[in-house]
């Protein structure tokens, strides 16, 4: 895992106006190349694509993880702790309501994890997590 490549996400939004300041500004995302329907962004290096659609629901449903509902779909990164703590904090001083609360998840089992859900303005769920221990990204 020392050769990762970026990946690419496009995801729905009904206002571009607020997709450019949640994931530019809450979230610190420099923005790319956009036109009148679609703005990219870097999310750590990775190409996600704000499309401008009509509304629609994004979360499909939940699923029981470690005692939370856990939005179904959903995107984000996995980052370093000290990287995930501070966007945390920034979360928290924009206000970000979050849908699950930053938190440790399979706390001393494998694949223990700092975890927080929360949703941009159109509704899309991200979830950003980090492993004090990189080698527990799939462990079983």
């Amino acid at each position: 895992m020392t050769d990762l490549a970026p990946f690419h996400i496009a995801f729905p939004v009904d206002d571009l106006d607020a997709a450019r300041h949640f994931y530019g500004t809450v979230l610190g995302c420099p923005e790319g190349r956009s036109d009148a329907d679609w703005i990219d962004f870097n999310l750590y290096g990775h190409q996600i694509v704000a499309h401008r659609v009509d509304r629609r629901e994004a979360v499909a449903g939940h699923n029981p993880v470690d005692g939370h509902a856990v939005p179904v779909p959903h995107f984000g990164v996995v980052l370093p702790p000290a990287k995930w703590q501070a966007l945390a904090d920034r979360l928290i001083a924009h206000d970000v309501t979050f849908v699950i609360e930053p938190h440790t998840r399979f706390a001393g089992q494998p694949g223990e994890q700092s975890t927080m859900f929360f949703l941009d303005p159109a509704g899309n769920a991200l979830e950003f997590k980090a492993f004090a221990d990189m080698g527990q990204l799939f462990a079983t």
